[in-house]
């Protein structure tokens, strides 16, 4: 579902990660990440606090090599990029991004108040996991899965459903195949 050669996330944009998995109760932010599917998200800014386009990829860990490479790859160089003040997205200036952190703690607001789109986009994300497919999302899946939320997201404010399916065909003949065991078994 994602076309080759997409455009990159331009002007404003927050960037957070998130774990997929079962919750673990007394622990929360990124003490959770063990044994779970850690996903990167970059999330457009748009007026009056809605959503732009987005960009979901399973990173294998939050670290600034891997976050910096996740930015290049959905961010267009020159744009703002919103993240929390953690110490893995301090490469995103030398990688040509003006970087704008905030500190939580600092601030005093929930990270859903000062980050409101990135973390709405991380709910819907889970409750659509949860709802749709039951809970019974694999990891070794997760990337078909998130093609896909991003696919519908971004086209949520379609005007003319019919097109919808045309894009998919058009974006399915330009990808290459991809044979049932690897979508069972996952990507290689």
């Amino acid at each position: 579902m994602v076309r080759p050669g997409r455009d990159q996330l331009t002007a404003e944009i927050e960037v957070d990660e998130t774990a997929i998995g079962p919750s673990e109760p007394g622990k929360r932010g990124r003490g959770t990440f063990a044994d779970k599917a850690i996903v990167a998200i970059a999330v457009e800014r748009r007026p009056r606090g809605t959503c732009g386009r987005i960009r979901l990829a399973r990173i294998r860990d939050c670290s600034s090599p891997v976050l910096t490479c996740f930015v290049e790859d959905a961010v267009a160089p020159g744009s703002v990029v919103y993240t929390d003040h953690w110490k893995g997205y301090s490469g995103l200036a030398a990688a040509g991004f003006f970087h704008h952190a905030t500190s939580l703690a600092a601030s005093g607001d929930p990270a859903h108040v000062a980050m409101p789109r990135v973390h709405r986009v991380s709910a819907l994300l889970k409750r659509w996991l949860l709802g749709t497919h039951q809970g019974a999302a694999r990891p070794h899946q997760l990337d078909f899965y998130l093609d896909e939320f991003a696919f519908r997201f971004n086209r949520r404010n379609s005007r003319q459903r019919g097109l919808l399916f045309y894009r998919l065909l058009d974006q399915a003949i330009q990808v290459d195949h991809i044979p049932l065991s690897a979508i069972v078994g996952g990507r290689p």
